[in-house]
């Protein structure tokens, strides 16, 4: 199931949300665990995957438009 990430535009939390990929094309809205508010954003997240003889690591996210890392786990 796809995580998606989020930032509360009340109080800026950060959290995740598991949901399917039907739950998010149906309106997805989170609600931000710290307020409880509904104003969040999704921030945009991506992953880099490198190859190497051993198989497949994961490198780590990406998050937010500044790339900072970690900012939803």
């Amino acid at each position: 199931m796809p995580i998606y990430c989020y930032e509360c535009t009340i109080c800026q939390a950060v959290f995740d949300v598991n949901a399917s990929f039907k739950s998010k094309e149906d309106g997805l809205a989170p609600e931000c665990p710290k307020c409880h508010g509904r104003k969040v954003r999704q921030l945009i997240t991506g992953g880099l995957f490198l190859r190497s003889k051993e198989g497949v690591d994961f490198a780590g996210p990406a998050c937010d438009p500044d790339n900072n890392p970690g900012c939803c786990g």
